[in-house]
């Protein structure tokens, strides 16, 4: 008889060979404010379509939409995920990944090993880098270590001269002045963030409320969908209210799976996020989303999705919870793995993508064909979004499905400029429109 161990591994060479289902809608069809939500297919063994981190070849890049250029803003990096422009044009951007925890037990192993195989498996460099452009040129002549020796840090803000970082189990602040190429001055700890012991989403973003008293903070789920009980998931699946002063926190929404990007509507003022939806229904379920928060808001997770579509692996089921559940505004897709979010500000990119937000799609590790692996705009009017997405990079898988690059985190920089992280392709990468006006129009 074969051994347990032996039988685990041929197990695991199944999964990382690719099996599982494939999409039964057609494309477009999950995304948008009414996406259609296929019959759930409960998955003992969910479907497993990985695309191998290879990087890009020399001279390589993303392909970028009709009217938009796409440059290297700066290259040589250490798994780069998220970004932050100071006032003064820097850039910031965190190097880092996953420093400890994660997913238990023989799931756990095995999705480790998926992980590695799509580039999460590097060791977390726990800094933040500063990129400087001082010519303009759009390229980084410069870099310096801004901040070392953190824990996974994710989401930055800057408030007056007060440096804040989301550490994976803390909020920080440091002390900063306008020109700052590092800081070495001690952290101090504003307020404990859900760490350990398992911290299975591990990313924790930031974003200051508008009157710069509190911190808004992003905590993903410690699951898929509770398995391992509510008891978990406190202050999870959730967006955070941290005041600055205190440290006191409260739930300010809650029932996101996995939010990560935040950015405020710049009409109204509303908060937006991104969000991760569950796994193992199927390739064409659920629609990870966009949409806007309500202070006190439900959205659905772990017992409903999509307002009140009820999810039945969840037991006990909370139906007068549900009854709350509030429906997200936009759909991105099934399983695209939504992390960055940005609206658009300045003039330098066409006319079409200068009222709206870009998405930045990390890509399915779940799911054939493979979905996200792009960045994304979805056009905004009187507040809200207003019609279908458009590719603006793409390009990120080659021929043979292998990753070249996987876009996280996006940011616009001080000239109008988006900036996005590629943490496959070790590169921040910068888009603009065409120099003829008539390319800027389309």
């Amino acid at each position: 008889m074969p051994s347990f161990a032996f039988a685990l591994s041929a197990f695991a060479v199944l999964l990382l060979a690719g099996c599982g289902e494939e999409q039964a809608l057609p494309p477009g069809a999950t995304t948008g404010p009414q996406p259609t939500l296929a019959a759930p297919k409960p998955q003992l063994i969910p479907t497993v379509q990985i695309a191998p981190a290879k990087g890009w070849p020399e001279g390589g890049k993303p392909k970028a939409a009709d009217g938009l250029t796409v440059t290297a803003f700066a290259g040589n990096l250490d798994h780069p995920r998220w970004l932050y422009v100071l006032p003064n044009g820097d850039v910031l951007v965190a190097e880092t990944n996953r420093s400890e925890g994660g997913k238990g037990g023989i799931i756990g192993w095995i999705m480790g090993r998926v992980m590695t195989r799509a580039g999460a498996g590097v060791a977390s460099a726990n800094r933040i880098t500063l990129l400087r452009d001082a010519d303009g040129d759009g390229v980084a002549e410069t870099r310096s270590v801004f901040l070392k020796d953190l824990n996974a840090p994710f989401g930055m803000a800057l408030i007056g001269s007060d440096f804040y970082v989301a550490n994976t189990d803390a909020l920080m602040r440091f002390p900063y002045k306008e020109g700052d190429a590092e800081i070495t001055a001690p952290g101090v700890k504003v307020a404990d963030l859900p760490g350990l012991p398992i911290n299975h989403h591990w990313t924790k973003n930031i974003i200051p409320s508008p009157d710069n008293t509190k911190m808004m903070a992003t905590v993903g789920s410690n699951s898929n969908i509770a398995e391992s009980g509510m008891a978990l998931e406190e202050h999870r699946a959730a967006i955070l209210e941290i005041d600055l002063k205190t440290g006191a926190t409260r739930v300010f929404a809650s029932g996101l799976r996995n939010p990560n990007g935040m950015a405020w509507e710049p009409q109204t003022g509303t908060l937006w996020t991104v969000v991760n939806e569950r796994d193992e229904l199927g390739p064409d379920l659920v629609p990870d989303y966009l949409t806007s928060v309500k202070d006190g808001g439900f959205y659905g997770w772990p017992y409903s999705y999509f307002g009140a579509n009820v999810d039945e692996r969840v037991q006990p089921q909370n139906p007068d919870l549900v009854a709350t559940a509030l429906v997200p505004d936009y759909a991105l897709g099934a399983h695209t793995a939504s992390l960055g979010l940005a609206f658009s500000s300045g003039t330098l990119l066409p006319e079409r993508l200068r009222q709206g937000v870009f998405v930045g799609q990390h890509g399915s590790w779940n799911r054939k064909p493979p979905s996200g692996y792009k960045v994304i705009f979805v056009p905004f009017q009187n507040g809200k979004p207003a019609g279908e997405p458009a590719d603006v990079l793409t390009g990120f898988l080659n021929a043979d499905g292998d990753a070249q690059g996987r876009p996280v985190g996006v940011a616009m920089d001080t000239r109008g400029g988006l900036l996005v992280a590629d943490d496959v392709g070790n590169v921040v990468w910068r888009v603009t429109g065409d120099a003829s006006p008539s390319a800027m129009a389309r």
